[in-house]
């Protein structure tokens, strides 16, 4: 890697000096400029904005050696010995002669270096988490607030500040804050309960803790939540809202449905949902609101015999029909969920919208798309009474069989068994072959749509 950096050394800094000349306000001769080279970071070879040394005693620019710890280095890059610590002490001397030294070069167009924020600590988050606690516990609204607004202030300093709030435990002792201030009373602490919502919808975590959840999964914590996505609120408070909705669901299992069954019991929960994915008023709401819809079909029977009276079949129909990619995927999951109970399968077989659809959306999308569409056709097809045999002429004719050849020729393999299940297709369809010809393309416009 050294050697690397040697080779990319010997031309960096003329594609530098090359930049430079573009940008030169009075076209001076920038070639003749040289960058003392210990400006430079030994990783990118770029002029260092906030230099940090190492306990190694090298000194590098703070995002490159950032980068380089979290990738599970733990020598010195240019040393190549095992460092003792991984602390960044600031060089503040040599930040302040780079900053001299861009100062005199401006008529070049070196732009000078302004002076970085320092990083936060974890002492600092924990003190203004430990703030919000105590501020929670006594509905203080406005000393809430101003936590809040610190921790949102930081975070827009920058990725590591971010990493270094939530490695301290920041998404349980907000959902505990908000959960406090809802039980208070949700219209009287909207405000701050708006804020702090704010502030979580950042904390993208692969997975929340379980006092995360307890917290956001509570009876007063999803009151307030579907209090938002109702009425002429703001779009950003209801997108954050349905992603706060969306991240709790997502840690849901058969062994911990608590929240799907806590909004089991919320008035409203179905039509809300149903509303946002027919309006498609705002792309990462219809996405939330689908991912949402597919854990509570999942989970809740109550949930999906309310979704299926409302048409939900229909309406993925018509969203997977001329929707992007993220959309259509999501769509496509529900749509096959729907189809492992009976109601979800008959509404599919009543629609004329159903095996075009699933069909056109195998190798077309995604890899996801067609695991989806594939495990759907499946169910109706295994599952199709002499009744709805129709069915399987219907797939033959829009073209599948020649579809699931060419997928068992592929990479497609995922949890949903997409090769086995297309060559249980293919054995269940290969008796009604003789005689049908397969439709080359389909009009969707003539057929006939639920609404």
């Amino acid at each position: 890697m050294v050697l690397g950096w040697g080779r990319r050394s010997s031309t960096t800094g003329h594609r530098a000096a090359a930049a430079k000349k573009q940008s030169s306000p009075d076209n001076l001769d920038v070639d003749q400029l040289v960058i003392p080279k210990h400006f430079l970071c030994p990783i990118s070879y770029d002029l260092m904005k906030d230099p940090v040394t190492l306990s190694s005693g090298i000194t590098y620019d703070r995002q490159s050696i950032d980068t380089w710890l979290e990738a599970g280095n733990f020598k010195c890059p240019v040393t190549n010995q095992v460092l003792r610590n991984f602390d960044t002490i600031p060089n503040h001397t040599l930040r302040t002669m780079i900053q001299e030294w861009s100062s005199q070069n401006q008529r070049y167009g070196i732009q000078r270096v302004p002076t970085p924020k320092i990083p936060i600590m974890a002492v600092q988050v924990s003190e203004i988490l430990f703030s919000v606690t105590a501020s929670a516990r006594r509905v203080d609204q406005n000393g809430c607030l101003e936590c809040v607004q610190m921790i949102k202030k930081w975070a827009s300093e920058g990725d590591r500040n971010k990493r270094c709030i939530v490695e301290n435990g920041a998404a349980s002792v907000l959902a505990s804050a908000f959960d406090a201030f809802a039980n208070d009373g949700i219209k009287r602490n909207a405000g701050v309960c708006e804020e702090i919502l704010t502030a979580f919808s950042w904390m993208m975590l692969p997975s929340l803790d379980e006092e995360t959840q307890k917290y956001l999964g509570s009876h007063a914590s999803l009151d307030c939540l579907v209090w938002f996505l109702k009425g002429d609120r703001d779009v950003l408070v209801k997108q954050n809202s349905i992603l706060a909705l969306k991240e709790l669901l997502s840690n849901c299992n058969d062994q911990n449905k608590h929240a799907v069954e806590a909004l089991a019991e919320i008035e409203g929960v179905n039509e809300i949902l149903f509303g946002f994915i027919k309006g498609k008023n705002s792309m990462r709401i219809t996405k939330a609101s689908l991912t949402v819809v597919f854990y509570l079909v999942s989970f809740s029977d109550k949930f999906r015999s309310a979704f299926l009276e409302m048409g939900l079949v229909s309406l993925l129909l018509e969203t997977i029909l001329d929707s992007e990619k993220g959309i259509t995927e999501r769509a496509l999951y529900v749509l096959d969920s729907l189809c492992d109970c009976k109601e979800g399968r008959e509404q599919a077989y009543a629609n004329a919208l159903t095996i075009p659809v699933l069909v056109k959306k195998i190798l077309r999308v995604s890899e996801i798309a067609t695991e989806c569409s594939i495990s759907a056709v499946w169910k109706l097809c295994k599952n199709a009474t002499r009744q709805e045999e129709r069915v399987l002429v219907d797939v033959l004719q829009v073209g599948a069989f020649q579809k699931l050849l060419l997928v068992l020729q592929v990479r497609c393999a995922g949890e949903y068994d997409t090769k086995d299940k297309a060559t249980e297709l293919l054995k269940m369809l290969n008796p009604y072959r003789a005689g049908l010809e397969c439709i080359e393309s389909v009009d969707f416009k003539s057929l006939g749509r639920s609404f």
